[in-house]
């Protein structure tokens, strides 16, 4: 329980340093390139992960990983990509409580996605974390408002909500989109994939949008050092989330990436001078308690175990059990596995 709430932090911190240095890109030097940031990411994930890719050999090569799922890679580098740039344009056109509240929209729909497409099924104790963790972020907010913390100009609110929501259910697909293959496939091969499609429609985006914008940015060492800040967070927010996902779920990352804000609040007492409140501190407290029920107990898979067996090597022959009596549909997950095995522990009820 310990290791996954602390795993999902690291990642917390990590998406607090892109905030930080979003936040002085855009408001200290003026450079509003959302694309172009995201561009230099996939950038770095190509020349690390598909070039990785590009050496190997055999089944595992990347053009045999091309000639059998090209266009399912394709969907996901897309729609990655514009999750994160709708939220991130959302800021331009709703405030930021509006935007914290409304990105918790992620959570539904990545269990609504676990529950039908990965079979994952949970108990009493994970929809009571759940609600503990976004009664927290709803203390977030009212803190926000009463301290009168907002940000974003809020004067086509309807449409920065929209943005925000369309944003949250592409995380939410991307998210469990990547559980799915990290569990049946290779860490190494969803990140090569993505950083091949996610430059190349970045690229193409970042061309017809926003080259404008990147002409305007008055470089200098100051804005180089942001960008390099920024993508180093990104690239080690990319490289470590499918390992926490692996050892825990899709939906125990989104849970403990709600104190990403909190983080960036804290370090906005000493940078920004924001003023501060003690639901802050209730409000991370709270969050950290409904994580802590959260991963009290493992999700199970509704499943028949011979089904499993084959979507963890969907490759591979399936292989007919001898039974003797009817085999209960229902397989317990132990989500905390080691990295190198290759089976997850089960226990057949």
């Amino acid at each position: 329980m310990l290791i996954s709430v602390a795993l999902g932090q690291v990642l917390s911190l990590l998406i607090c340093g892109i905030g930080l240095t979003s936040k002085y890109l855009s408001e200290d030097f003026h450079a509003n390139t959302p694309v172009f940031q995201s561009f230099l990411n996939y950038i770095l994930l190509f020349l690390v992960y598909t070039t990785t890719l590009a050496v190997r050999q055999g089944e595992e090569n990347l053009l045999a990983i091309l000639r059998r799922r090209w266009w399912k890679y394709m969907i996901l580098g897309l729609i990655d990509l514009e999750a994160n740039y709708l939220v991130v344009k959302a800021y331009q056109y709703t405030t930021l409580t509006s935007i914290q509240l409304l990105d918790c929209f992620v959570i539904p729909v990545v269990i609504l996605l676990s529950w039908f497409f990965l079979l994952i099924r949970y108990k009493a104790v994970h929809f009571l974390g759940i609600f503990v963790c976004i009664l927290g972020m709803g203390c977030m907010a009212g803190a926000d408002v009463l301290v009168g913390r907002h940000q974003g100009a809020g004067e086509n609110k309807l449409v920065g909500d929209l943005l925000v929501l369309g944003g949250a259910t592409l995380y939410g697909i991307s998210n469990v989109w990547e559980e799915y293959i990290i569990r049946t496939l290779s860490r190494v091969e969803f990140l090569g994939m993505i950083g091949l499609f996610g430059a190349f429609f970045s690229g193409i985006q970042l061309a017809i949008m926003e080259h404008k914008e990147l002409l305007k940015v008055p470089w200098d060492w100051q804005i180089g050092l942001l960008y390099v800040g920024f993508s180093a967070c990104m690239f080690g927010l990319y490289s470590f989330m499918p390992v926490v996902i692996k050892k825990t779920s899709a939906t125990s990352v989104n849970l403990s990436l709600l104190t990403a804000d909190l983080y960036s609040l804290f370090c906005g007492l000493f940078l920004f001078h924001y003023k501060f409140s003690g639901l802050y501190l209730l409000s991370f407290f709270t969050i950290l308690i409904g994580l802590m029920l959260y991963s009290s107990t493992s999700t199970y898979i509704a499943q028949d175990p011979r089904v499993y067996k084959q979507f963890r090597n969907p490759s591979g022959p399936v292989v007919d059990l001898p039974t003797t009596a009817q085999v209960e549909p229902s397989v317990t997950y132990t989500s905390l596995g080691q990295e190198t095995e290759e089976e997850p522990h089960v226990h057949v009820a």
